[in-house]
């Protein structure tokens, strides 16, 4: 009987393995407790061989979130079909589950924005206009019209979206999971009616939303 043999990862491989096990990690502990030498344990190996893919603790964190917010962009793109309340439903829901699941390296990189950390506001920056333009995207049915006041109305939601779900994770009392999700929906097309009137079939499909969650 032969042994299966063992495939050689390439460094880029190994290099992305590695960054997967760092979001696993992220998942549950802060960016501050996520060391090298945490990695090096949890991958059974040496912790030069870390430096060696990733030079030093600020690249590696910095290379684990950037895969962390790949990953949050990802796991909450909406769907193609549908209309467009049913997909931002989808969406929020995706990212309310995101969030629950990946709490404390989320509001790591949060805080990381919000505290100074050029490299990591970079990064959060990016990731907060690639969820808020996707709302315009002109291939699919948009919610809201492009115009600077209604995307000047949904950076602002995207913001109080982000203030909700956090809310909610660290005192889940005051709603439901699935009030939440319906809270967060809801509020872009109402916000964005004061600015610009929502179609008759979003309105509509907007008012059945909140019978449905009430």
């Amino acid at each position: 009987m032969s042994l299966p043999t063992r495939t050689r990862l390439t460094p880029e491989q190994r290099r992305h393995q590695l960054l997967d096990l760092g979001v696993r990690l992220l998942a549950d502990r802060s960016l501050d407790e996520l060391s090298i030498d945490m990695l090096a344990e949890e991958a059974g190996i040496s912790r030069g061989l870390l430096y060696h893919y990733f030079g030093n603790k600020h690249d590696f964190h910095r290379a684990v979130v950037r895969r962390a917010a790949d990953d949050l962009i990802a796991q909450t793109a909406p769907p193609v079909a549908g209309d467009p309340v049913e997909r931002l439903l989808a969406s929020m829901s995706a990212y309310v589950d995101y969030v629950d699941a990946n709490y404390e390296g989320y509001l790591s990189l949060v805080r990381g924005a919000g505290g100074g950390n050029e490299s990591i506001r970079d990064i959060y920056d990016e990731a907060r206009a690639a969820l808020t333009d996707r709302i315009f995207r002109e291939d699919q049915e948009t919610l809201v019209p492009d115009t600077p006041a209604t995307r000047f109305v949904v950076r602002g939601w995207a913001a109080m979206v982000e203030e909700l779900v956090l809310g909610w994770k660290a005192d889940p009392g005051a709603v439901t999971k699935d009030e939440l999700i319906v809270i967060v929906t809801a509020t872009l097309p109402a916000l964005v009616g004061v600015v610009a009137p929502l179609p008759d079939e979003v309105a509509a499909q907007l008012a059945a939303l909140r019978t449905s969650g009430s």
